[in-house]
């Protein structure tokens, strides 16, 4: 059967993993793309989970995980093959027997090794937003029709199975319209204090409710507080988290005295600009961090 065709069995479900904390609307939006069978486009802001989903979402699938980080030098060509001339070359010059089949110079990328995958696979291209603007446009017609040709040896590599591709963008730049048209679109929105609570306990099974309540009121404050160039993000909250415990840090301890900035600030506040702000806040009185 085609991989294009329509399936009469049902499609697989994700229903979240013991890892990873799933929202009600993430779960639908990769059960969405799983039955449509289109790329699922991720975004949200750094550190919310966007590329840990693709990775839960393969072991609750128990499907093998192909993953493609994206850069700004990076080719969409890159993600079928790459042809090496210059090993080729090399070895035309050392009188190499191989040079003569060009299938030995041919490199694999991330989606021919899910084409030629004997079972469905789920395919990360992480951070799309980070190459040229051309870059999603160039891989239309591959995604479509899960196939594409390879020129060096005329071969034409067709999909055993559609994989599921997951996509995540941070929204650095905004991706063409024909694109998106053939992507189910899903935005991770930043955490409520109760999801965070429960993402929490995922990671620190054993945190004492008073540590963690504080902790979470100093982390929302410091978030809200306005002019931030850069918000902390839930990964940089965890990290905080952990310096805190292993420091055996008591819930009183936790909330910044007046005047002063939360301990450990240097975890969830990354650049000078935003720690001279909430330092002036904090000797103005202004922080809604303090006590």
């Amino acid at each position: 059967m085609s991989v294009n065709s329509t399936h009469s069995t049902a499609a697989p479900s994700f229903t979240g993993t013991e890892r990873y904390v799933a929202t009600d609307e993430l779960r639908m939006a990769v059960n969405a793309a799983l039955t449509l069978q289109r790329p699922l486009l991720i975004k949200g802001e750094p550190g919310t989970g966007k590329t840990l989903l693709a990775q839960e979402v393969a072991a609750a699938l128990q499907r093998p995980l192909l993953q493609w980080h994206i850069k700004s030098t990076t080719e969409a060509r890159q993600g079928l093959y790459e042809y090496d001339a210059v090993s080729r070359l090399r070895d035309s010059q050392l009188g190499e027997d191989r040079v003569h089949d060009i299938s030995n110079y041919i490199v694999k990328g991330v989606l021919w090794e899910a084409f030629e995958s004997p079972e469905p696979s789920v395919v990360l291209i992480d951070e799309i937003d980070k190459a040229d603007i051309e870059f999603p446009n160039d891989l239309l017609q591959e995604l479509d029709k899960m196939e594409f040709n390879v020129y060096e040896t005329q071969q034409t590599i067709t999909a055993q199975h559609r994989p599921l591709i997951i996509i995540t963008s941070n929204n650095e730049k905004e991706l063409p319209d024909a694109f998106l048209r053939r992507c189910f679109f899903h935005y991770i929105d930043f955490p409520e204090p109760e999801t965070m609570k429960e993402i929490v306990h995922v990671h620190f099974p054993d945190i004492k409710s008073d540590v963690l309540e504080a902790a979470l009121k100093t982390f929302y404050a410091l978030r809200d507080t306005p002019g931030l160039k850069k918000k902390p993000s839930t990964s940089e909250f965890l990290d905080w988290l952990q310096l805190l415990l292993s420091g055996q840090a008591a819930a009183q301890d936790i909330e910044a005295v007046k005047g002063e900035l939360p301990q450990m600030v240097g975890a969830l506040i990354k650049n000078e600009q935003d720690l001279s702000l909430l330092q002036r806040l904090a000797n103005y009185g202004q922080a809604r961090f303090g006590r």
